[in-house]
């Protein structure tokens, strides 16, 4: 399927509502509300945001770039509807994703994902990204996996 990807601001009521469903998901899954560890993202501190539209012009998948440091930046809300998945729409904005991090000269993105994500964790594997130590404010939650690609 062919996807449009567009650049939207945090504030998109798409992807207000995308990022929406995603933490109501997580929220179901981990059993909180409030399973994140470290600080939100947000409009203040998101480099990137984008989202993938099918063929119709529903939003389908989303997810959006932090910087971490000059070279380096990490890869939040990735989200893709369930009805989506399995679509390309997650790849679609992955590769946008990575991307935009080239343009802002990043080398590497990193992401976390949590340890019950079993086909996040696979589509990451499947995308070229590694396992690393957990970094950042991860590094105390025993149920964060992080990654990371060299761009």
């Amino acid at each position: 399927m062919n996807f449009t990807i567009k650049d939207v601001p945090w504030s998109d009521p798409d992807a207000v509502a995308l990022r929406d469903a995603q933490r109501a998901e997580i929220a179901a899954m981990y059993g909180t509300p409030d399973s994140e560890p470290g600080a939100p993202p947000s409009a203040a501190d998101i480099a990137a945001f984008v989202l993938a539209y099918a063929p119709d012009g529903t939003p389908v998948a989303c997810g959006g770039l932090r910087a971490l440091d000059a070279v380096t930046g990490e890869v939040k809300r990735m989200y893709t509807t369930p009805a989506a998945r399995g679509s390309g729409a997650a790849a679609a904005v992955l590769e946008a994703l990575e991307s935009r991090a080239r343009d802002l000269g990043w080398s590497a993105l990193r992401l976390e994902t949590g340890d019950r994500q079993q086909a996040a964790v696979r589509f990451y594997t499947r995308s070229g990204y590694t396992p690393i130590p957990a970094f950042g404010p991860y590094r105390d939650a025993p149920e964060s996996l992080c990654f990371e690609r060299a761009l």
